[in-house]
């Protein structure tokens, strides 16, 4: 079917094809391992967050793994986080307006075998040297956000939760790029429209032969 130089031909441009391809996905891949999420950039879709961000702001995001003991890697009042509850489709860029946090320190027990677990608040472990704690420690956070733009908090958007935990957070705002996400936006928009409008049609036309045979 080819020749030696078309075969040739055709794979190179079968390769070309492929890199360009995946190129996307390995850079997609790369950033959520080096930040730590599965999606280091987002798009603002509403203005909830104004005047700090505005729709079709793009907004990069980090991770911080929980087992460090930096105290950068809590989330603390005044972190923007994007969050994102079990069961709903879009995720949410809001500010933390409140948060505790608590570490379940596994030591042992009295017993030859089995462990105690034993939980304490950080500002109680502050007062005992807190930051002595063993690297075992397990850290629970409870987070409460709202929209800068909202006039009450998110309670009514965590669909029956009480806070935020970790690992609800797709990750911290850590800088952002004005309008470029609005591409993204209108491209999602103009899609749903166009798949919309078949719909539209077929109903229009149904609606008008049902007309004119009555």
């Amino acid at each position: 079917m080819f020749g030696k130089l078309g075969l040739r031909v055709f794979l190179l441009q079968a390769m070309t094809i492929s890199s360009s391809l995946a190129s996307p996905f390995m850079i997609w891949k790369g950033l959520s391992l080096v930040t730590n999420t599965e999606s280091p950039v987002v798009v603002v879709l509403s203005g909830s967050m104004e005047p700090a961000f505005y729709r079709g702001d793009i907004l990069f995001l980090t991770n911080p793994r929980p087992e460090s003991e930096e105290p950068q890697s809590l989330y603390k009042t005044g972190d923007i986080l994007v969050y994102k509850i079990p069961g709903k489709d879009i995720p949410i860029v809001h500010r933390v307006i409140e948060a505790h946090d608590f570490y379940s320190e596994i030591v042992p027990s009295d017993a030859d075998e089995g462990v105690a677990e034993s939980t304490s608040d950080t500002a109680q472990d502050a007062g005992r040297g807190g930051s002595q704690r063993s690297p075992r420690s397990d850290l629970k956070q409870l987070m409460l956000t709202k929209g800068d733009n909202n006039p009450v908090d998110d309670l009514g958007l965590y669909d029956g939760l009480d806070w935020l935990e970790r690992r609800h957070i797709v990750g911290r705002v850590r800088g952002y790029l004005p309008y470029v996400g609005y591409i993204s936006i209108f491209l999602n928009e103009a899609r749903q429209l166009l798949l919309s409008r078949p719909g539209a049609f077929s109903l229009k036309h149904i609606l008008y032969s049902k007309w004119r045979a009555s």
